[in-house]
C-alpha cells in the first residue's frame, strides 16, 4: 500500500487543547487515517498544556527569530496522535486559552501568533523537517489560514493542498 503523508495544522487538538469541535476532528482524523496507510502529524502551538503533555520531544527544525523570538519545532506523541509542536513561547506560552487572555480579551498579537503557525507549517511542508516532507498539508479554520498562501507565493514546488472551515456562520 502507498503511504501518503499529511501535515495536519491547527490551532487545537484534542486531547490537547479544546475549546470546541475543531480539537475534536483534528484529534480523531489521523488515528482514524493510519489504517489506511495514511500517515499524519499534526502541527500544533506550543501552548502550556501542550508542551507538558509533549514531556521528552526531539527537536527537529529550528527557524531564525520570528516577531521577537526563537522558533522551533518539536517532535513527539500523545495518545496515538503524532505532533509536531510549534515551540515559540513568546507567542503561545501563556495562561488562557489558545485565542483569549484569562479575562476574555482576545490577544492583541493573534495574527502574528497564527501567521507564524501558518509559516512554519509552508516550511515544513517545503521539507523543513527531513524526516517527515508531506504529500499534502491540511490547514483547519482561520488560525492556519495563511498555511497555503505561504506555500503558494514560495515559488517553490508545494505539496497539494485542502483547507477546512470547521464552523461557518451564515
Amino acid at each position: 500500500m502507498t503511504s501518503i503523508r499529511i501535515l495536519s495544522v491547527a490551532s487545537e487538538v484534542y486531547p490537547l487543547v479544546k475549546t470546541g469541535g475543531l480539537a475534536d476532528v483534528v484529534g480523531a482524523l489521523p488515528i482514524a487515517l493510519k489504517p489506511c496507510g495514511i500517515e499524519t502529524r499534526v502541527l500544533v502551538p506550543g501552548y502550556p498544556d501542550v508542551m507538558r503533555a509533549l514531556g521528552t520531544a526531539e527537536e527537529l527544525a529550528n527557524f531564525p527569530p520570528l516577531y521577537g523570538g526563537p522558533i522551533r519545532v518539536l517532535g513527539g506523541s500523545f495518545d496515538r496522535l503524532d505532533l509536531l509542536v510549534l515551540d515559540a513561547p513568546h507567542l503561545f506560552a501563556r495562561p488562557g486559552n489558545p485565542y483569549v487572555s484569562p479575562d476574555g480579551e482576545d490577544w492583541p498579537d493573534n495574527g502574528l501568533r497564527f501567521s507564524a503557525l501558518g509559516k512554519i507549517a509552508a516550511e515544513i511542508g517545503h521539507g523543513a523537517v527531513p524526516s517527515f516532507v508531506p504529500d499534502v498539508v491540511h490547514a483547519h479554520d482561520w488560525q492556519a489560514g495563511l498555511t497555503h498562501a505561504y506555500l503558494h507565493y514560495s515559488g517553490r514546488p508545494r505539496p497539494a493542498t485542502v483547507m477546512t472551515v470547521h464552523n461557518l456562520a451564515c
